[in-house]
């Protein structure tokens, strides 16, 4: 409304009550007074009357209410308390305590208290017991590493896996946007088919995967037997094949790893060079943040092979073959650097969490 001058506007208002107050009329009656591109339209006509009306005047003039400022002195030590008090509430229910909208909240949070939200980080639970085991080793491979800079190149790091067909469905980042609900739903097998894989992780590249698998290609439990022929008739070959000497070999305590005739077929081919327990060098229990299987190459490969969604169980063992095949060797140099990092913090800990590796930035 704030095109015209103020005679156009009177003119308007004039025209309008001398057309028997019909807004068509005043429209039809001003093209003969106005420019055609000044000329009126019905609902501007009807809305400057009504205006005029109700204000009195000619002019457009919109009052400015002048607002308390939501980031106000109190609002922020509103919310700097209600932090302090609960940490955790998130910022829907902050927002909806305080009153605040969570726009306003997050600058306040951001901008004014200098706050950013942090994730709770899981990791294994560790038992008492656990932690003198845990620096235990880590002291261990610390004096081979004083002795040998390069010793985390001979150590075959080795570990299991199961891979599930179609992986997970995240429901908290899967949002379908429309104005009504599609009523969509995912449906997932009770027993969902997957396989099992093995591999070896050390600095000459990546063992495996071996497949642990009937002559039907399903996936079954690796049991002792198993095991011991996976170690005799792929393990062993490749080794030897690769004329791989002095090297270490690493396994976590699964039973079917650590029973005596297993130890013993080790010892064939790695000597009194075992990380396992009941070997030369105990391994520590529930260290998954050791192992660079667990630390690293899982959640890469899943990370890769679920992104192709595989439909399939040959498509899914495809898949891993793929991913695991892309890993480049100087990634697998870092990783392994990562693992000496990883010993000395373990060692400073006293064998408790990584705190220094799980919230590094």
């Amino acid at each position: 409304m704030g095109r015209f001058s103020l005679e156009q506007s009177w003119e308007i208002l004039k025209t309008y009550f001398q057309s028997g107050e019909s807004s068509t009329q005043t429209v039809r009656n001003l093209r003969k007074k106005f420019d055609k591109k000044d000329v009126p339209k019905t609902q501007f006509v009807d809305q400057f009357v009504k205006r005029v009306r109700e204000t009195g005047s000619l002019l457009n003039k919109t009052t400015r209410v002048r607002t308390r400022p939501v980031r106000s002195t109190e609002n922020i030590a509103a919310v700097a308390q209600s932090v302090r008090e609960q940490p955790s509430t998130s910022t829907r229910h902050r927002s909806q305590e305080l009153n605040i909208s969570r726009t306003s909240l997050r600058r306040i949070l951001h901008k004014d208290l200098g706050m950013n939200a942090y994730k709770v980080q899981l990791v294994q639970e560790l038992k008492p017991h656990d932690h003198l085991m845990r620096f235990r080793f880590a002291q261990w491979a610390e004096d081979r590493l004083i002795e040998d800079e390069h010793f985390y190149r001979k150590i075959i790091f080795s570990d299991e896996a199961h891979f599930h067909l179609g992986g997970y469905v995240n429901k908290q980042n899967c949002r379908i946007w429309g104005s009504e609900n599609p009523h969509v739903i995912v449906e997932k097998p009770m027993h969902p088919q997957r396989v099992t894989v093995w591999c070896g992780f050390w600095s000459g590249g990546i063992i495996g995967p071996f497949f642990f698998e009937n002559e039907q290609g399903n996936a079954v439990t690796v049991s002792g037997d198993r095991y011991r022929a996976m170690l005799s008739n792929f393990l062993f070959p490749k080794i030897e094949e690769d004329d791989i000497d002095d090297i270490w070999f690493q396994q976590d305590g699964a039973t079917c790893h650590t029973a005596n005739v297993t130890i013993d077929l080790l010892r064939t081919v790695f000597e009194n060079r075992i990380i396992s327990r009941n070997a030369d060098v105990n391994w520590p229990p529930r260290s998954c943040d050791l192992t660079p299987l667990d630390f690293f190459l899982w959640g890469a490969v899943k990370d890769k092979c679920y992104a192709k969604h595989p439909e399939t169980i040959d498509d899914l063992k495809h898949e891993i073959e793929v991913a695991i095949d892309e890993i480049e060797a100087q990634t697998i140099e870092n990783v392994l650097k990562n693992w000496t990092d990883r010993m000395e913090y373990c060692k400073a800990s006293r064998g408790s969490h990584l705190n220094d590796v799980v919230f590094h930035s």
